[in-house]
C-alpha cells in the first residue's frame, strides 16, 4: 500500500495536538510526543482544566504549555483524541473533512457493529463510523498510509497478544474455550476523582467488575474474527482492579481441540511475533514490573496438559502500551517513521 502519509520533507517536523490532555493517557503522549524526533507538539486541549499550565498538573513532565479549550481548530497535520466514549463521534467529521489525521484512543470507533456498540458502550452511533483498528502487530499493512486510526483499548490489547498466535495464524488446532482474569492497575480508571478508587478503599484490596459487559469484550470477540452475539468459541472475562498504579496483568486459560506442548505452543509465538519489535515471548514467569513505563507485551507460555488446556500469562503497561505508547506506534506507522521511534 502507498503510505499517503509520507515524512515531511528536509527537516520539516509533523505538527501534532492533543485534544484531552489532561487525562492519564494526554499526559503520557504529552510526554511521548515532547521527545519524539520528528514531531512537534503543537497544541495541548482540555475542558475542565483549560487555562491551567499543564506542568501544574504533571509537575514530572518538563512542558510549559498551558492546556486550551478546544473550539474546533485543525491547524495541526495529526490530532490525537483522548476524551471520555462519546466526544470522539462528535469532533472527527469536522477533522476529516479540514484533512487531518486522526488517531482516537477511546472505543468510539472501534466496534463495526453499532448493535454491539449501543449494548456495550450505552451510546449510539452512525454505521459508517468505524475505523481502521490500530493493532501494529495484527494489522500492521491497513496501518500503514491509514488517515484515521482506533487505537486499541487497553484490556483488549494485553489479551489479544495473549491469544492471537493461537487464533491467527495457519493452525488447525482450534481454541474452544478461553477464560480470562485481568488484573489492572488504578490508572485504568482515568484521572477522575471516585470514592471507590481512593487510597482507603483501594489499598490492601482487589475486585472485580463489569464481568460479563466489559467494552473491550465485544472489541476482542471481533479481532478474533467472531462475535459476542454469535460466538465461535466460548469466551469468559473477568476484568479486576488491584492495589497499583499502572500495568494489567492477564492469565489466559484456553482449551485446545488437540494436546498441544507448551514448547510447541511458544515456538509458534515466537514465529509469530519475529518481527514485533514491542512484543517479547519470555521463558520465565512475566510480571507487571517487567512492562511498567514502557511499551512492550511480555508474553509467558505457563503451561499445557494432556486434556488440551493452556495457560498464557502476558503484562503490558496500560498507559503505554495500552494506550498512549500504542497510539505513537500507530502514529510512527502512518507517516513512515520507525515503529519504535520515540518509543525506546
Amino acid at each position: 500500500m502507498m503510505n499517503t502519509n509520507a515524512p515531511m520533507a528536509g527537516s520539516e517536523k509533523l505538527t501534532v495536538s492533543i485534544i484531552g490532555a489532561s487525562g492519564y493517557s494526554g499526559a503520557e503522549l504529552t510526554r511521548l510526543l515532547l521527545r519524539h524526533p520528528h514531531a512537534e507538539l503543537e497544541h495541548l486541549y482540555a475542558f475542565s482544566q483549560a487555562g491551567n499550565r499543564f506542568s501544574e498538573l504533571y509537575p514530572a513532565i518538563t512542558c510549559d504549555k498551558t492546556l486550551e479549550h478546544y473550539s474546533g481548530q485543525c491547524e495541526s497535520d495529526l490530532y490525537f483524541l483522548a476524551l471520555p466514549h462519546g466526544e470522539a463521534l462528535k469532533l472527527l467529521p469536522a477533522l476529516e473533512k479540514a484533512g487531518k489525521a486522526v488517531i482516537d484512543l477511546s472505543g468510539d470507533f472501534r466496534l463495526r457493529s453499532t448493535l454491539e456498540h449501543e449494548a456495550f458502550y450505552k451510546q449510539t452511533k452512525p454505521e459508517t463510523a468505524c475505523l481502521t483498528y490500530g493493532m501494529p502487530e495484527l494489522f500492521h499493512e491497513r496501518i500503514i498510509g491509514a488517515r484515521s486510526i482506533s487505537n486499541p483499548g487497553c484490556y483488549a490489547t494485553s489479551i489479544l497478544l495473549g491469544l492471537a498466535p493461537l487464533f491467527l495464524s495457519e493452525t488447525e488446532n482450534r481454541v474452544t474455550q478461553v477464560n480470562c482474569t485481568a488484573v489492572s492497575g488504578i490508572s485504568g480508571a482515568g484521572r477522575s476523582s471516585k470514592t471507590e478508587l481512593s487510597f482507603s478503599e483501594m489499598s490492601e484490596n482487589m475486585r472485580a467488575y463489569k464481568v460479563g459487559i466489559h467494552q473491550h469484550t465485544p472489541e476482542i470477540m471481533q479481532t478474533l474474527g467472531t462475535s459476542v452475539t454469535d460466538p465461535s468459541f466460548d469466551f469468559t472475562f473477568t476484568p479486576m482492579i488491584g492495589p497499583f498504579t499502572r500495568g494489567i496483568y492477564a492469565g489466559l486459560t484456553l482449551r485446545l481441540e488437540k494436546p498441544e506442548q507448551a514448547e510447541t505452543i511458544e515456538s509458534l509465538y515466537r514465529d509469530f511475533y519475529r518481527t514485533a519489535p514491542f512484543v517479547r515471548v519470555r521463558e520465565q514467569m512475566t510480571e507487571v514490573r517487567h512492562v511498567v513505563n514502557t511499551n512492550f507485551c511480555d508474553i509467558h507460555i505457563a503451561s499445557s496438559s494432556k486434556t488440551g488446556s493452556v495457560v498464557i500469562v502476558s503484562a503490558i503497561d496500560n498507559l503505554l502500551k495500552g494506550a498512549a505508547g500504542q497510539a505513537v506506534q500507530n502514529m510512527n506507522l502512518m507517516f513512515g517513521f520507525d515503529e519504535t521511534e520515540g518509543l525506546l
